[in-house]
């Protein structure tokens, strides 16, 4: 059979590549495409034509929607996600989600090409364009080695299989977050042998040990004013709910401080003390910081007496530059295990943790009764104040039992606090830089279908979206979501941190404040209409509940709904 005729019909590395994702339990492939990914697009449409099973694949036509939705689609699934870009320039502009997925600890097989022979080698011509644009000196693998946790080239069909699933398996594993590999085009189109194929199983599950839970729940016995600060508790599978029993049962407070990342605990737990660290740091003592990666700002801030205990299966985060924990203890086992673990030993001990509860009910229905004035003010002020907006998309939140994906910046406290949560996995915020966040939102509805979505997002950082690509992709593959814009017509953010450095600089002495003016905008809503999605632009307080429940309605009848809203901060 002629060479031609082989590598078109033979099996080869594209199948491969498809086997492993199979394997590796990927129902999903995202895609921002190239013109390497022919094998794999014939290893699909094979399958597809003769109807065996496969990964359902999705085109999208922007590398960080493609990475985006990965990451919102893992968030809530928990799996390990499946990324095809295109060479060096396609795998450097979805860098930055990919970093994004590196800090939300997303597990992903983040893969492009490169060429090996351009054109001088045997086998099919892999085409001019990587001969004269395509690629990068070292290869791709290279250049994606500092923001992801593992990047390796696959150099030999003969190792791609068991390769990509490796690969796989890295990122499943603590800490989870994205890897790349870079997949030459020639390894793709070579002819390959079938693997003897067996699926990928759960990874183990790691346990503190007796002695490390003792000496830890000794401590928790005996703590008069015990507390827990968490930013990610959430994130594990039963978490929430583990930390919810723990915290409750021992009477300990929570904080879940502005850098919390996903819901914890409801807001409503009568031991959740808000999101604020004083006074209660320099009162505890003893201070649980519970996959809590970064307590402190800054760093060497310290409690005064507290004894600080770290529980988290990987406490020292090796993507972060400068970490400090100050730790006088670590459990380091799976996180709802060792709750439960230290849960049951310190119960054991015995001990009046209903009258330490109740303890910290004072601070909870003062943080409560505090929101609850700020609302009240903000909802009689004049123009739409922006705890306003989050108190009306509470009640759609409770309405809808809508999960929250959040990119604002000025506004995420509020966001926080008066839009809140009391579910687990109903609360996500895009991690790294500004520009993801539409996608995220996106790939979150992929993974809860018929649950509701709503995004919230400051103006600046819808700006920085790919807002047509992504609002493509909600229309082709039915994903609609309700978008709200915090607009304050300005980058608030740029100007805090101005006059942070110079509060009575030139900028202030002469009301020139650079980096900060978006008041040329256009409707940011009219970005809807090419996709007739429903569109509104609101500044008055009269109109908000009106327009808030036809986006509602329009977005439950089956299309996204951009709602640009006119903030007075």
């Amino acid at each position: 059979m002629p060479e031609e005729t082989m590598t078109t019909q033979g099996y080869d590395g594209g199948e491969l590549l498809i086997d492993a994702f199979e394997d590796l339990g990927v129902d999903v492939v995202f895609s921002s495409p190239g013109s390497e990914w022919a094998p794999a697009w014939e290893a699909l449409a094979r399958r597809q034509a003769e109807g065996v099973p496969s990964p359902r694949y999705i085109d999208l036509m922007h590398e960080t929607v493609a990475v985006g939705m990965a990451t919102g689609y893992g968030l809530v699934t928990r799996r390990v996600q499946a990324v095809l870009l295109h060479a060096a320039p396609g795998l450097l502009q979805g860098s930055m989600a990919v970093h994004g997925a590196l800090l939300a600890g997303v597990g992903m097989v983040v893969t492009s090409s490169e060429s090996l022979t351009y054109g001088d080698g045997p086998g099919q011509d892999p085409g001019g364009q990587w001969y004269r644009n395509l690629s990068i000196v070292g290869g791709t693998h290279h250049v994606a080695q500092p923001w992801t946790k593992w990047s390796q080239q696959a150099a030999s069909v003969s190792t791609l299989y068991e390769l990509v699933k490796r690969a796989g398996e890295l990122a499943g594993r603590q800490p989870t977050g994205p890897v790349y590999l870079n997949v030459p085009l020639e390894v793709l189109l070579d002819d390959a042998e079938q693997p003897v194929r067996k699926q990928v199983v759960a990874r183990g599950r790691r346990a503190s040990v007796a002695e490390d839970v003792d000496a830890v729940a000794e401590l928790l016995a005996k703590a008069q004013h015990p507390i827990i600060i968490t930013e990610t508790a959430g994130r594990e599978e039963g978490g929430f709910e583990a930390l919810r029993a723990f915290a409750e049962d021992l009477g300990i407070g929570v904080i879940e401080p502005t850098s919390a990342v996903c819901a914890n605990l409801p807001k409503s737990s009568p031991v959740h003390l808000g999101g604020e660290l004083e006074p209660y740091v320099d009162e505890a003592d003893l201070i649980l910081l519970i996959n809590c990666r970064a307590p402190y700002y800054p760093p060497s801030r310290k409690p005064a007496k507290a004894v600080t205990v770290v529980i988290d299966e990987v406490p020292q985060r090796p993507h972060i530059v400068y970490q400090v924990l100050n730790a006088d203890h670590y459990l380091e086992g799976a996180l709802p295990e060792t709750l439960d673990q230290l849960r049951a030993a310190t119960l054991a001990r015995g001990g009046d943790f209903a009258a330490r509860a109740s303890g910290w009910r004072e601070g909870h229905e003062a943080w409560a009764a505090q929101t609850a004035s700020t609302e009240q003010k903000a909802l009689a002020a004049p123009g739409i104040d922006p705890v306003a907006l989050a108190v009306k998309l509470r009640e759609v939140v409770v309405a809808e039992q809508a999960t929250v994906v959040d990119e604002t910046i000025t506004h995420g406290r509020l966001v926080q606090r008066h839009i809140g949560w009391e579910r687990p996995d109903s609360f996500f915020y895009v991690q790294g830089g500004l520009g993801q966040g539409i996608a995220v939102a996106l790939g979150v509805k992929l993974a809860v279908r018929d649950g509701f979505v709503l995004f919230t997002v400051g103006d600046g950082a819808f700006l920085y979206n790919p807002i047509v690509q992504s609002l493509l992709a909600a229309k082709d593959l039915d994903l609609p979501v309700l978008i709200v814009i915090f607009n304050n017509k300005k980058y608030l953010s740029m100007k805090m941190n101005h006059l942070r450095f110079y509060p009575q600089g030139a900028a202030v002495q002469h009301d020139n404040h650079l980096g900060v003016d978006l008041s040329s905008q256009p409707a940011l809503s009219a970005f809807a209409a090419p996709f007739d999605m429903y569109a509104a632009e609101v500044d008055d307080p009269a109109e908000l509940d009106r327009v808030l429940a036809e986006a509602v309605a329009a977005v439950k009848a089956g299309t996204t709904a951009v709602l640009n809203v006119a903030v007075t901060r």
